[in-house]
């Protein structure tokens, strides 16, 4: 059985979105590419733009040189299911990108079985995914937090740490005694007015 985080590594973000491509959706629910796009244009009304959208020729040539050795996880025997690789995909035609709900309302048109027990596992995966980004912007803002409060924390050390300076370094010797008979001015100034 395929894990949710089998899943999780098949979810890539387009467009600000996180999506599954027809080819990795259509190898999780274990039917055809070119029968899943087939369902998909058969029921286009169901689909949205946040439901589905079909990749540009550029977003697909980026995604293709990232990814240049296809599907990041087989979970299919793609030798079985050659209409499904993104291989033999004919190049004027991008892959349909599926969004969480696109991709449960894609287990709802195909209708098998199979189709219908993933789509909980898919499901899952995209939950996993939003719930670890959530953690991760959770982190980064405490740690922007703490980032902020050293930087204040700093600061007042170092004023600290100079007003200190003077106090920590050891007194200055004192002057030697000098030796001889020595004259001070103050009181050869104190006989010049008498």
């Amino acid at each position: 059985m395929v894990s949710a985080g089998d899943i999780t590594r098949l979810i890539r973000s387009i467009r600000d979105q996180r999506v599954i491509l027809d080819n990795d959706l259509a190898a999780v629910y274990r039917v055809t590419t070119k029968r899943l796009n087939e369902q998909y244009r058969r029921n286009l009304g169901r689909f949205p733009e946040d439901f589905a959208f079909q990749l540009t020729p550029e977003e697909w040539g980026a995604l293709r040189s990232q990814y240049a050795t296809g599907s990041p996880v087989a979970l299919v025997n793609r030798s079985q299911n050659a209409t499904g690789s993104q291989k033999h995909r004919d190049p004027r035609f991008p892959p349909l990108a599926f969004t969480e709900h696109g991709a449960l309302m894609a287990a709802n048109i195909l209708n098998s079985p199979r189709a219908v027990t993933m789509s909980v596992y898919v499901i899952r995966a995209f939950v996993k995914m939003r719930e670890d980004l959530a953690a991760n912007a959770a982190i980064l803002k405490r740690l922007a937090e703490i980032d902020k409060t050293l930087l204040l924390h700093n600061g007042a050390l170092r004023e600290i740490y100079q007003k200190l300076r003077p106090l920590l370094e050891p007194p200055p010797p004192p002057p030697k005694p000098e030796i001889g008979f020595h004259v001070k001015e103050d009181s050869v100034a104190y006989r010049v007015r008498r």
